[in-house]
């Protein structure tokens, strides 16, 4: 073997073993097939429970936000009220 094919080989080597005996191991965990389904269901109620507390949130939020609006709306039409005696009762300039 010429020394360029051994120095590639003695590195791709070198990786792999440097590579796996450095790095982390990843931890593999065996579950059987009830221990799964049970884990999915919880991961899927967990979820739902997220959804409906998302959506009670956002009803609420929507709520007060259409109260506050309403109650501008009032306001401004009590204002506009107030307002027309004043415009009626002003004579019109003349447009230049």
């Amino acid at each position: 073997m010429s020394f360029e094919r051994l120095l590639m080989y003695s590195s791709l080597l070198d990786a792999v073993f440097s590579d796996s005996f450095v790095s982390p191991m990843r931890t593999v965990y065996v579950v059987s097939d009830s221990q799964l389904e049970e884990l999915k269901r919880k991961q899927h109620q967990e979820e739902l429970d997220n959804i409906e507390i998302s959506r009670k949130r956002l009803e609420e939020n929507y709520q007060a936000r259409v109260k506050v609006l309403e109650e501008r709306e009032v306001e401004l039409k009590e204002e506009l009220k107030a307002l027309a005696p004043a415009n009626k009762n002003k004579e019109k300039l003349p447009l230049i």
